[in-house]
């Protein structure tokens, strides 16, 4: 009879042990990105700083607004109920997959083109923005497409962005300088530095708006398609994430975002 009981303790404690296994530590039904942002109560995300229209600090205010920002906002009130419940961190096109791939933040939405190249190091969420590479130049200028990109032209673009790399494909001649953001790039143009600065037209009509002296210019020689980008192989947040874009275009809420923020 005592032999029973001691095997049926051992059998109960091997359950419960096996019980825990499907938990993390701190008892989240997930040890992915979603249960670990529902564990914090705080979606942490990486987004620009330096893209009017799409996320930018304004510098008397201090707050960061814009289209990426208004989607992140609502992401966490989805996951959370508050949209409150969230951390912005500022990130740029060569600082946002290292960012992310430390666990520094839980996504990028941060007018990022999904490539196959990235695909190798996140995962993407539907596409939520179509945008296409363009060319921004100061009114006036002789450059009305990439077509006039000859040899002697110089184009401004930001480091780790497609831009640059797609500008040379498109005009080989041209001479490209890369910076650390489009902050600096902007202002070097406007410094005559470069003859024009490229990047997605989505950004340039930020830019644009800023500034009345420059214009885009040439219609768009690529096509960029935005993503939320997560960490590779969690399914489970992918999955979720386009059930929440699906949600929101549904909803209308998707449209007003976008129309509040870009005018074209």
């Amino acid at each position: 009879m005592k032999k029973w009981l001691f095997f049926g303790v051992i059998f109960t404690l091997i359950a419960a042990l096996m019980a825990g296994c499907g938990k993390s530590s701190s008892g989240s039904e997930s040890d992915g990105t979603l249960g670990k942002i529902k564990d914090r109560g705080k979606f942490v995300v990486g987004v620009k700083y330096d893209t009017y229209l799409f996320g930018y600090k304004d510098p008397q205010s201090g707050k960061v607004e814009g289209f990426d920002v208004d989607i992140a906002k609502a992401l966490a009130k989805k996951i959370l109920g508050d949209e409150k419940k969230i951390e912005l961190v500022e990130i740029t096109s060569k600082t946002r997959i290292p960012m992310l791939k430390n666990g520094d933040i839980d996504a990028i939405i941060a007018t990022m083109t999904i490539t196959e190249e990235r695909k190798q190091e996140v995962d993407f969420s539907d596409v939520y923005f179509d945008a296409g590479q363009s060319l921004l130049v100061k009114k006036g200028s002789a450059i009305k497409s990439v077509d006039d990109l000859k040899k002697g032209t110089k184009v401004l673009a930001v480091k780790g962005a497609t831009s640059g790399a797609n500008v040379k494909k498109a005009a080989p001649e041209t001479e490209l300088l890369e910076f650390e953001n489009y902050a600096e790039a902007f202002t070097a143009l406007k410094s005559g530095k470069g003859d024009a600065l490229t990047t997605d037209n989505s950004i340039l009509y930020g830019m644009a708006a800023q500034d009345s002296d420059y214009e885009v210019v040439g219609g768009t020689f690529t096509e960029e398609p935005y993503g939320i980008a997560m960490t590779k192989g969690d399914k489970e947040f992918v999955d979720y994430v386009n059930k929440f874009l699906k949600e929101l275009k549904d909803s209308g809420e998707y449209d007003k975002m976008k129309a509040k923020w870009i005018k074209e």
